[in-house]
């Protein structure tokens, strides 16, 4: 669900949100408009409002993990789990976390990937919410549903600052709600 059709419907929060990210045309390779992140962190105004929608939804909602999505969740997860008083647990690429990790792997177009978090970060019973910065496909979100609920935790919702509403990436959530603040944008600024 976008944020603009549950409650904030014509909130220019969301409109300077979508300006901030820079579309760079054919990267990394050519067709594909890449929607750079980046740029709205360096906004500080819309960096702000980003994480204050967020925090608006979920800071009621008795979530006590914020998981986020390597490596732009952590952009986001870790500030919104300060202000809702959740712990933020990173869900790692391979090999990138010292010590006894749990492992999911998924399917990507053309190959594998891995999310792994370190074993005892999450308790069962503990209510999540998983955080990434853009969802295609959903199969990176969800993997980490998967890795979330092996250990016995709720996943209660999944977010994400852009959705490409075409690649329909709420379908492979198993019935998780997906909340999405903007679209892509198509031109570069």
């Amino acid at each position: 669900m976008f944020a603009g059709e549950n409650g904030l419907r014509g909130d220019p929060r969301l409109q300077a949100i979508s300006e901030a990210i820079r579309v760079v045309p054919h990267f990394p390779k050519p067709g594909i408009m890449f929607q750079d992140i980046t740029t709205l962190l360096l906004d500080h105004k819309a960096f702000k409002d980003t994480v204050d929608i967020f925090v608006d939804r979920y800071r009621d909602m008795d979530i006590s993990v914020v998981a986020g999505v390597e490596a732009r969740g952590f952009m986001f997860g870790p500030s919104i789990a300060l202000a809702i008083g959740a712990k933020f647990v990173p869900l790692r690429k391979p090999r990138k976390l010292p010590g006894e990790v749990i492992s999911e792997a998924y399917v990507l177009e053309y190959g594998t990937d891995c999310l792994e978090m370190h074993v005892g970060a999450v308790q069962p019973g503990e209510r999540a919410l998983v955080i990434d910065d853009l969802v295609a496909t959903g199969g990176t979100l969800s993997a980490a549903i998967r890795l979330l609920e092996r250990v016995g935790a709720e996943v209660v919702e999944c977010a994400c600052v852009i959705g490409l509403p075409e690649n329909k990436g709420e379908r492979r959530l198993n019935g998780k709600p997906l909340y999405i603040l903007v679209e892509p944008r198509e031109l570069c600024c």
